[in-house]
């Protein structure tokens, strides 16, 4: 059989012979044929097991008759938003419309509906009416259980009953699609299709009771923030597929969205052939004409070389989405594929990445994990690195020396990011001097994400003392090899637990630091993260206390602004931030300080002006403005 993209109009299917698909893909996103999409791996695994798969790529969502394309599918409809919710994909953080859309072809904005999963479900249930409809991907996946949507301000449903859908697949899904399309092919309604793992489905009889947790029912979180901080708490602790339990939320007149434990993880030999599959590796080519698809650019010449984390920061749903156990896929595998690389007409030399969600896991965080799962409540690196942390890097160093050999190969990059407390943890110091000597183009980006201790701990990051360890070390590398390197940090302003006075005591770094930097991330409440849920009840769902949420749309300015005090712009804000928390001997043209006074206005007192400036000569310099 001949590599091809897999049909995307009914004469494509006729080309293969085919009468009718077995499963039509509806996605939010233009189709590219590459393992960094989700949609293409599920495709491409149905089709490994026997499946046809038709791909609809963003329908007319205005339009009942453009989910009709490909006609009746012999087993189900299935949807995915995109590889973004489609929220985030189309709003910024204060909730204005973005320009484009880098999943889309040329760019273009305002080819996906918002709410793109509800949108689609009821666009087909529309045109048929008893067709099983599944869906999936990231939107879905953290929409799973009555969720807080910040564009409306409101808790929302689970997404399984607004979208009309039979069944939802949480997670990565190549196990459980498998799971539902042998039932369905063996004949087997979707309603009963309840024991898969990895799966949501709704009830109107619990069946079975003694492995099943009841949560605060959808009416108590609704109205309830306490109720609604229980119950995600709850969820958080059985995201587990070793140790987690099923889950049942109630919902009025005897229904139950019930979610089953998660799959189990992909092990080594799965992970290589998911990967090994036969994927075009790029978009359609129906898309050239229309100026290419942005997103491809990124990914085209990177390596996914894990999933999961065990990172655990707050602001992250990775947690529940690819779980905190971390799979890898062998050194044959990704060796195979950067070779395979070299050959594409664009490769220039260089491998933009070889990662994952963090860079530097390359195995779970101890062994017990592989058995027996994570620990529920307890993080492996915060507040601190546990015991049985396996801080190991040299797996992840033999891999990079085996693909910098590679004939063709100038550079490998690691782009990803890399967790600068877990480096700390491992005693071997040979990983930060190949990573400085070989894999950072002069400048690395971390995620320090602020230096306040108290917004660190509700951020779940190590305390800032560790950054600081981190940036010595690093600089005492680079002078070691004789390099110029530098740090790009990312800062987030406005996280739950950050008052204007940690948000001064930012600036006060930057300041002593002598950088200013031109990115900076507001804090962004998306669903199915323990800082959205602090953002929306005002609690840590870990400890039930209370939490400062900056949410006034003036304060998250001025915290912003603070970050970048520089900017003659930011001024006002600034000015007005620091009167606000009371450090007005900040204003004034002493070095110490962020601004000067208004014209006119009269300078700081002499003993404002005489305090001591605190000074930070062994890290200074090694952080570097950010480039636009």
């Amino acid at each position: 059989m001949v590599k091809d993209f897999l049909p995307v109009s009914r004469q494509d299917m006729i080309d293969r012979g085919w009468e009718q698909a077995d499963f039509v893909y509806v996605i939010g996103d233009a189709y590219v044929d590459h393992p960094s999409f989700g949609h293409a791996i599920i495709s491409r695994v149905l089709e490994a097991n026997g499946y046809k798969v038709a791909i609809l790529s963003q329908p007319d969502w205005k339009d009942e008759k453009s989910v009709c394309r490909f006609g009746r599918p012999r087993l189900g409809f299935l949807i995915s938003a995109g590889n973004m919710d489609s929220m985030v994909n189309h709003y910024t953080v204060s909730k204005k419309r973005r320009h484009n859309d880098s999943f889309t072809p040329g760019g273009v904005y305002g080819k996906r509906p918002d709410h793109a999963t509800v949108v689609y479900g009821n666009l087909i249930r529309r045109a048929y009416k008893d067709v099983p409809v599944i869906i999936g991907g990231i939107e879905a996946s953290l929409r799973r259980m009555a969720h807080y949507d910040y564009w409306s301000d409101s808790v929302k449903r689970s997404v399984l009953l607004d979208s009309g859908a039979d069944l939802l697949l949480y997670g990565m899904g190549e196990r459980s699609i498998i799971q539902v399309a042998d039932g369905l092919n063996a004949g087997i309604p979707i309603k009963d299709l309840t024991y898969i793992p990895g799966t949501v489905y709704k009830t109107n009889v619990l069946d079975d009771l003694e492995d099943t947790l009841i949560l605060p029912s959808f009416d108590d979180v609704r109205t309830d923030k306490r109720k609604y901080a229980e119950s995600f708490y709850i969820q958080y602790t059985h995201t587990d597929p070793f140790s987690g339990k099923r889950l049942a939320e109630p919902y009025s007149d005897h229904l139950y969205v019930v979610q089953n434990p998660a799959s189990k993880p992909l092990t080594t030999s799965e992970m290589d052939r998911v990967y090994s599959l036969d994927y075009m590796r790029e978009p359609h080519p129906s898309y050239k004409a229309l100026g290419g698809v942005p997103a491809i650019e990124e990914v085209k010449f990177s390596l996914v070389s894990n999933r999961g984390c065990f990172g655990g920061c707050s602001f992250c749903a990775l947690t529940f989405h690819q779980g905190r156990i971390v799979q890898v896929r062998s050194h044959d595998s990704l060796l195979r594929e950067a070779e395979e690389m070299t050959w594409d007409p664009d490769f220039k030399g260089y491998i933009h990445d070889v990662g994952g969600p963090t860079a530097n896991f390359r195995h779970p965080a101890c062994e017990k994990q592989k058995t027996k799962g994570v620990c529920p409540t307890r993080q492996c690196l915060w507040p601190k690195p546990c015991p049985n942390l396996d801080a190991d890097h040299s797996d992840y160093l033999k891999l990079l020396r085996k693909l910098r050999e590679i004939p063709k190969v100038k550079k490998v990059f690691i782009r990803s990011g890399i967790r600068f407390d877990y480096l700390l943890a491992d005693k071997d110091a040979s990983f930060l001097e190949e990573l400085c000597a070989y894999h950072v183009s002069g400048q690395l980006k971390v995620a320090p994400e602020h230096v306040a201790d108290p917004v660190l701990a509700r951020m779940g990051k190590p305390p800032h003392a560790v950054y600081e360890k981190f940036v010595r070390a690093y600089k005492q590398m680079n002078e070691k090899l004789g390099k110029n390197q530098y740090l790009v940090p990312y800062l987030m302003s406005s996280h739950p637990g950050s008052t204007l006075k940690e948000a001064v005591t930012l600036a006060e770094y930057l300041r002593d630091l002598g950088y200013m930097p031109e990115q900076v991330q507001d804090f962004y409440p998306t669903p199915a993260t323990l800082s959205t849920c602090m953002y929306y009840t005002g609690l840590d769902p870990r400890t039930m206390e209370k939490v400062y949420v900056p949410k006034d749309p003036h304060e998250k300015a001025m915290q912003r602004a603070l970050i970048q005090y520089r900017n003659p712009k930011n001024y006002r804000l600034v000015r007005e931030a620091l009167i606000k928390a009371g450090r007005e001997d900040l204003i004034g043209y002493d070095r110490r300080c962020l601004i000067r006074p208004l014209k006119g206005e009269a300078p700081p007192s002499k003993k404002q002006a005489e305090k001591p400036r605190k000074k930070k000569k062994t890290i200074r310099n090694v952080h570097r403005k950010i480039k636009k």
